[in-house]
């Protein structure tokens, strides 16, 4: 397994990360019940070869099936040592006083004390949402009171957009963490050519870099199907190694359902050789 340090977190994470999304939204991207022990069983015989595997990056949210997700996580990861793993949730940014309840229900869902990051769970934010986030009693005031107390050891944040209040938050230099959206077709969070994009930023604040919809959610895929329906490639492999060939990115989520997908995907992030060079992509003239 590929190991990295998180951004300034000091800790070494598998650039493989387990993603939780699929494990607790009903029909996400294929049909599923995450109330069902059909669909729900082989999620953690997933969970249990990734940590045989070596992967110990772990992401959930209490968002994810009103908290399906992480008792699923919970009960994947029971009886493994906390401090080998590194275990993230959310909480969503609907109002402030959120934080605590919130954690707290997140702590019962996992059967943790404590955990190690708990992340701002945004696709973008208002302009609403930032100034409960950022004022004096905010939830990023929250947040830090929960990391005081030893209830979680980070504070983090998600975004899938790429505009000013993402910048803004990354510029208060009080987050360890930022799970962003990149992939083959969303690549504006780096832009290598001009050394623009969030990407930069995060760096320049030694933040832990995490990406998520690392194969684009099935939407390439989707795309190719529609322009060429006798293309019959697996594109979903070059996708992963697309994601791991960026510098900058510590940890690329994949949500896995199954035995079968975890020992996949560690094949290929063992795989080096696959890797390929990004600057050789984005090349316009020979």
């Amino acid at each position: 397994m590929e190991y990295t340090t998180l951004g300034q977190t000091g800790r070494r994470v598998s650039r493989l990360g387990f993603g939780g999304a699929t494990a607790g939204l009903r029909n996400y991207l294929k049909p599923f019940d995450p109330e069902s022990p059909e669909d729900v069983d082989p999620i953690i015989a997933a969970i249990h070869r990734a940590h045989e595997l070596g992967v110990n990056y772990y992401d959930t949210a209490a968002g994810y099936g009103e908290g399906a997700s992480e008792r699923i996580f919970g009960r994947g990861l029971e009886g493994i040592d906390p401090d080998s793993i590194f275990l993230a949730t959310k909480v969503g940014p609907s109002a402030k006083g959120v934080v605590r309840p919130s954690l707290e229900a997140s702590l019962r869902n996992l059967g943790r004390d404590w955990i190690d990051l708990l992340q701002l769970h945004g696709t973008t934010f208002s302009d609403e949402q930032m100034g409960y986030i950022l004022d004096d009693d905010g939830l990023l005031a929250e947040l830090e009171r929960a990391r005081e107390e030893g209830l979680i050891r980070y504070v983090g944040l998600t975004y899938e957009g790429h505009d000013p209040n993402l910048f803004q938050l990354v510029e208060t230099g009080r987050f360890d963490v930022a799970q962003i959206q990149y992939n083959f077709l969303f690549q504006h969070p780096y832009d290598a050519r001009r050394t623009a994009g969030v990407m930069f930023s995060l760096e320049a604040q030694g933040m832990g870099i995490v990406t998520m919809r690392t194969t684009t959610s099935g939407a390439l895929q989707r795309w190719i199907r529609l322009v060429n329906p006798q293309n019959d490639h697996d594109y979903t492999p070059d996708l992963i190694q697309f994601q791991l060939s960026n510098p900058l990115i510590d940890v690329a989520l994949i949500g896995m359902r199954s035995v079968e997908r975890v020992e996949e995907n560690v094949a290929l992030v063992n795989d080096l050789d696959g890797r390929i060079d990004l600057d050789e992509v984005h090349t316009y003239y020979v």
